[in-house]
């Protein structure tokens, strides 16, 4: 990974390591917890890729084994997220945008419910029978509401900074474009005139003045 992803990546894993931590996870909603890390991961694998999601995936879920007051063995969450990361990264778009929000939306169900279902998995491999206690169709409904909720808060924020810090060329492409219509139209809007007829009229003037400096330059040689 580049290092500009590196940095920004983990910034952005520490913000909502310490929100998750500190904020959300002190809610005590019925359920499941609003996953902000989740959502993070997922914002930045649709801008990196598969590869670049299942590594930030990995460093975010290892993160979130190590951070207390984690209870669960460690490198279940790495797992979970780093599988999540590279499925989320496949669906990236071709093109670098988003034509509509039901793409991501749909993504952010499906990334919570496997997420779910994944780590209730993996914890009835190593023993943990919590899921069962909770009820996994409560945590399953409750983990995609919530997530879906908080959703439209962050993965676009997300996917903006990760643009940005990459250097995207698209956008700025776009965004020069867009910045020339907007003169184009402000030009025709205020002064009542066509801007190709402007530049037509500029190119006879210019054909004009060379056409009489050189009938100056012959009148010159006769004399």
């Amino acid at each position: 990974m580049r290092v500009n992803r590196i940095l920004l990546s983990s910034a952005l894993v520490v913000v909502a390591l310490v929100i998750q931590v500190s904020v959300l996870a002190r809610l005590h909603l019925p359920g499941a917890v609003p996953d902000l890390m989740l959502l993070t991961v997922l914002g930045l694998a649709l801008v990196y890729g598969h590869v670049g999601g299942a590594l930030v995936g990995f460093g975010a879920g290892l993160l979130a084994d190590l951070a207390p007051p984690a209870d669960h063995a460690a490198g279940r969450y790495a797992l979970v997220l780093c599988v999540i990361g590279y499925l989320a990264g496949l669906v990236k778009p071709e093109t670098g945008k988003l034509k509509s929000a039901t793409g991501p939306m749909v993504v952010v169900v499906a990334a919570a419910l496997g997420s779910t279902l994944l780590y209730a998995g993996v914890g009835a491999l190593v023993g943990d029978t919590a899921a069962r206690h909770v009820g996994l169709g409560s945590l399953l409904f409750t983990a995609a509401l919530y997530d879906l909720l908080l959703a439209p808060f962050v993965v676009p924020g997300v996917m903006a900074l990760a643009r940005r810090a990459e250097n995207d060329p698209l956008a700025e492409t776009g965004s020069a474009a867009k910045a020339t219509d907007i003169s184009s139209g402000w030009l025709s809007g205020g002064t009542g005139l066509k801007v190709g007829s402007q530049r037509n009229g500029l190119r006879v003037k210019a054909a004009r003045a060379r056409m009489a400096r050189a009938g100056r330059i012959k009148g010159v040689k006769r004399l």
